[in-house]
């Protein structure tokens, strides 16, 4: 059998690159973009909307370039009731405690605690962002910081439990803000991709498909139907964005399901038409 000449191996791989963008733009749907994101070379041929500026080859860096800016890191400090360990009420452990000179901490006495989060910001003129309920709770001191290290104290306008959704405010920022897509046109297997901060590492972008929509029964079933996805989810994604490949908000990360608390590719997101509706009920009540 003939050995493959250079040429042949070249239009070979062209052709199997320009197979995979038309897949890809086929799940993807169209996408409006600036011109200088656009494909060109033998990507274009299968329409693949975005290109890595250094390679050529479809990347999804164009897109995260355009929205991680307006994804925030959320850190809150709250102070907590000390709950009512078993162990504490069990009069050896206290006497191992008071042995080695050790604090015994009581029911009901207050402790700092510090968690983090993620938010997104859906109105830069007005400093509006975007989190998850459960994360405030108790809190004494909100910090929101972009993706540029810029930091500032933030105030929560107000909730929705329902939801799970809450709305704090920070200065005016120079972005450009998210934009929350219409969450009942998803469909099992679109991709889609998630972005926050997780177990405080800083911005993290993870991404799959929605496994599944509607998905009830979640946290008790406190906040409704949710959107399902296998992008990795873990301890501080919460509140922030799961978006489709036009960059558009589809999703809230809100909670995942972990023997040990972290992904196994199971990850809820509040639909991004339930957070539009949030939001506009906390701004309304203000």
């Amino acid at each position: 059998m003939p050995r493959p000449t250079h040429r042949s191996q070249h239009l070979l791989r062209a052709r199997l690159l320009a197979a995979v963008a038309s897949i890809l733009l086929l799940t993807a749907g169209c996408v409006a973009m600036p011109a200088s994101e656009r494909a060109t070379g033998p990507a274009a041929a299968g329409g693949f909307p975005y290109l890595s500026a250094i390679s050529g080859f479809p990347s999804l860096a164009p897109l995260m370039r355009r929205v991680t800016p307006a994804v925030v890191n959320i850190s809150v400090d709250a102070e907590v009731a000390i709950e009512d360990h078993p162990f504490l009420r069990d009069p050896v452990f206290r006497r191992f405690l008071e042995r080695f000179d050790l604090p015994v901490p009581e029911q009901g006495e207050l402790e700092q605690r510090q968690s983090v989060g993620s938010g997104i910001i859906i109105d830069a003129a007005r400093g509006y962002v975007m989190t998850n309920d459960h994360l405030l709770k108790d809190a004494t001191e909100i910090r929101v910081t972009l993706k540029d290290r810029r930091s500032y104290r933030a105030q929560r306008l107000g909730a929705d439990a329902d939801s799970d959704v809450a709305i704090l405010r920070i200065p005016p920022v120079d972005l450009q803000p998210l934009t929350l897509g219409n969450s009942d046109r998803l469909e099992v297997g679109d991709f889609v991709i998630a972005i926050g901060n997780p177990f405080g590492l800083g911005q993290t972008v993870t991404s799959g498909i929605v496994s599944a929509v509607g998905r009830s029964g979640i946290a008790g079933n406190r906040i409704g139907e949710l959107i399902q996805t296998d992008a990795s989810i873990n301890p501080g994604n919460s509140g922030g964005p799961l978006i489709n490949l036009a960059g558009e908000v589809v999703g809230i990360n809100t909670a995942l399901i972990g023997p040990s608390g972290g992904n196994v590719g199971i990850g809820f997101a509040v639909p991004s038409n339930r957070a539009r509706a949030a939001l506009e009920k906390v701004l309304r009540g203000r």
